[in-house]
């Protein structure tokens, strides 16, 4: 018997995908729920799974596009069992012919005697021991004894000789050989295709503007180091800054609704929730995916719901239903050392934060200079829908929630 591997539906909108890699070889048994492959869409990288036991029939090369329910390979579920073929007889190791006895071994031949040449008898004890020792060829040295004797002068002037004959060759092969320019092409990948259309439309279709704010990071750092164990034991993951963040965020707004609206066409649609998506750098690109209803989320479950889309996009699990319907984006570049930099906003949303990089600066508190861990944020915004007025003071009420955590009532 034989099971079909199909390409499955990821969403309406997806048509085809590109089989993107092949974990096994054509002809390897593989085992149920065993990963078989990788496919991409322009939005979603997933994973594809054996549904049975059997020796793998690949029918579709990777790098090939092959649309949603097509065949790409074969598991033969009949196929031999794992019972090893006991390996073939090794041949007899022959023995070498034993010598004949009616044929003797033959003698060494005597060595040949040494010829002194003509020239040698003409040579001190001294020039000759050095030209032995530096391997010199006596034909080429002329000597100017007397005689035509060879003297060590002749032999310095030899040397001479071969040095700078050698140097021009030394000198060209000093010098680098000049190699041909070298590029390497290689087609986008549907992702990477989407994520470049997509910035560029948000870059032609809004009036983009950013503003900017510091936070200090003191307090929400003294908290999470205060209450880190006992909430890693309580809900089994790890505090971190994200859900302060995203706590901030949604009671920000609750207040400015515009920031969690849309422009379709010519009207403004609200949202009475708020889909955070959380940007998160993937190794085939950047994907967003949503944390849905955030706003009825403790900290304990927003920071699962985190390390669960991690999980997600490390395995090639995550599903086209978890990148739609988010209201507003956080994105968090200081997780790769981004001391400041400008969010493009994720359409059709009016608003995204851009975290950053946390660095001891030198602030001015009570009139005194200190030393304070502070996080520049960045908010950018759709100037057509959003005022300068509410974008700033959005992002002013984001810096007085994680400046003060007790207001946004962290459960621990």
């Amino acid at each position: 018997m034989e099971t079909e591997i199909k390409i499955p539906s990821v969403g309406e909108s997806v048509q085809e995908a590109i089989l993107a890699e092949w974990y096994k070889q054509d002809g390897d048994r593989v085992h149920k729920d065993e990963p078989l492959l990788v496919i991409e869409t322009d939005k979603v990288t997933l994973e594809i799974v054996a549904e049975a036991d059997g020796i793998l029939k690949i029918m579709v090369s990777e790098g090939e596009t092959v649309a949603i329910g097509a065949i790409v390979g074969i598991i033969d579920t009949a196929a031999a069992s794992d019972t090893a073929e006991s390996p073939p007889a090794e041949p007899e190791a022959k023995s070498p012919p034993a010598p004949s006895p009616e044929s003797p071994a033959e003698e060494p031949k005597p060595a040949e005697p040494v010829v002194v040449s003509s020239t040698q008898q003409i040579l001190s004890p001294s020039v000759r021991r050095v030209i032995a020792e530096k391997n010199l060829d006596v034909a080429k040295i002329i000597g100017t004894g007397p005689g035509g004797r060879i003297t060590k002068s002749d032999i310095l002037l030899y040397e001479e000789s071969l040095v700078c004959d050698q140097l021009p060759l030394a000198a060209e092969e000093r010098t680098p050989k000049a190699e041909p320019e070298q590029i390497i092409r290689k087609p986008m990948t549907p992702i990477r295709k989407r994520i470049a259309a997509r910035l560029l439309e948000s870059k032609q279709n809004t009036a983009m503007l950013t503003t900017f704010n510091e936070i200090d990071m003191s307090r929400a750092m003294e908290i999470r180091t205060q209450y880190k164990e006992s909430f890693q034991k309580k809900h089994g993951v790890s505090l971190g800054f994200m859900s302060f963040f995203i706590k901030a965020c949604v009671e920000a707004l609750k207040e400015f609704p515009e920031l969690n609206a849309f422009i379709e066409d010519s009207d403004i649609v609200y949202h009475n929730y708020c889909h955070i998506g959380v940007a998160i750098g993937a190794e085939r690109g950047l994907v967003v995916p949503v944390i849905r209803h955030a706003e009825n989320l403790s900290f304990a479950e927003l920071e699962q719901a985190i390390v669960d889309y991690v999980a997600k996009i490390r395995e090639n699990r995550l599903e086209l239903a978890d990148l739609e319907r988010g209201t507003f984006t956080i994105s968090n570049g200081g997780v790769y050392g981004s001391l400041l930099s400008t969010p493009i906003l994720n359409i059709p949303q009016s608003g995204i934060l851009g975290m950053h990089k946390i660095e001891k600066r030198p602030v001015v508190i009570d009139d005194q200079i200190v030393i304070r861990p502070m996080m520049y944020v960045a908010m950018s915004y759709d100037h057509r829908i959003v005022d300068g007025r509410e974008a700033v003071t959005f992002l002013k009420r984001i810096k007085e929630c994680v400046e003060n955590p007790e207001r946004i009532m962290m459960e621990v």
